[in-house]
């Protein structure tokens, strides 16, 4: 039998997929309404935690943050069996996630930190990527079962928080690129251009290919023989905030981005290749 604690949009996902897959489910969630209405798919609700884990061989949390899942963990407590594996699927803090396998570990619970990159529909269709780090062990008797609710089950090795700090380090791409998009759209207001037009961008340049390159030659450090010098790129940055000021209008990623390529242009780096903005994080 599996437990799951957590039955939002991505929980009832995994929860809809794990009765397809012809599972026993025990649930719980803070409101219980969210729990009871699975019940017509055949899993138990329960109002308690501790009673929804009770002879479960595998429990599973999506919950939203660090002190959640240890509040949860803690009410669970009483009703985990010594076999258990817990495996929190919680977006958490790396911090967070070794101390609380550290913390699990002491008490002879096989805890792991299994995030993932999925929306409610990838859980319900067990497509996506999901991470996970930890006791080798404990990853290696899981596999199946993990990977059986996800089509990409990426080990990231034994460091418990591996997993949290990829899911963070992804999560913060993604803000970066939804802010960018957003910069965008203002730029292509103030030139003028409908936001429809703006969006076929990536039908004709679609720099995603290009991306793992860019990261692989800022990590090396290769910042001589530049395929875009800094000292260009600033320029193209000045033209979009002159146009967006022209049609007083902001830009709010844009701004930032342009301060640090001044800082490092004065550090002398104008001829260097404009992935030399991460060198700080190299030093």
């Amino acid at each position: 039998m599996i437990a799951f604690l957590g039955t939002g949009m991505l929980g009832s996902g995994f929860v809809r997929a794990f009765v397809r897959r012809g599972e026993q489910v025990h649930v719980w969630n803070r409101t219980p309404e969210k729990a009871r209405a699975l019940e017509a798919i055949g899993v138990r609700a329960f109002d308690d935690p501790a009673d929804a884990v009770r002879g479960a061989t595998r429990v599973h949390l999506t919950l939203s943050d660090d002190a959640s899942v240890d509040d949860v963990l803690e009410r669970a407590r009483a009703g985990l069996a010594p076999d258990v594996f817990v495996v929190d699927h919680t977006t958490t803090s790396a911090t967070g996630s070794a101390l609380r396998s550290a913390r699990w570990a002491e008490r002879g619970v096989a805890f792991l930190h299994a995030p993932v990159f999925m929306g409610p529909q990838n859980a319900l269709e067990s497509t996506g990527t999901m991470l996970v780090s930890g006791n080798p062990a404990h990853v290696a008797a899981l596999e199946p079962a993990l990977s059986a609710m996800t089509g990409k089950l990426v080990h990231l090795g034994e460091t418990p928080e591996a997993a949290a700090s990829f899911k963070l380090l992804g999560n913060l791409l993604l803000m970066f690129l939804t802010a960018g998009f957003a910069d965008m759209l203002m730029l292509a207001k103030a030139l003028g251009a409908p936001p429809e037009s703006a969006a076929t961008l990536l039908d004709h340049f679609n720099p995603g290919a290009t991306l793992p390159a860019r990261l692989r030659r800022m990590v090396s450090a290769r910042f001589e023989e530049p395929s875009w010098e800094l000292g260009m790129a600033r320029k193209d940055a000045r033209l979009m905030l002159e146009e967006a000021a022209r049609a007083r209008l902001d830009l709010h990623v844009l701004p930032a981005i342009a301060a640090r390529m001044d800082a490092v242009i004065a550090e002398g780096h104008a001829k260097s290749d404009w992935t030399v903005l991460g060198k700080d994080a190299l030093e």
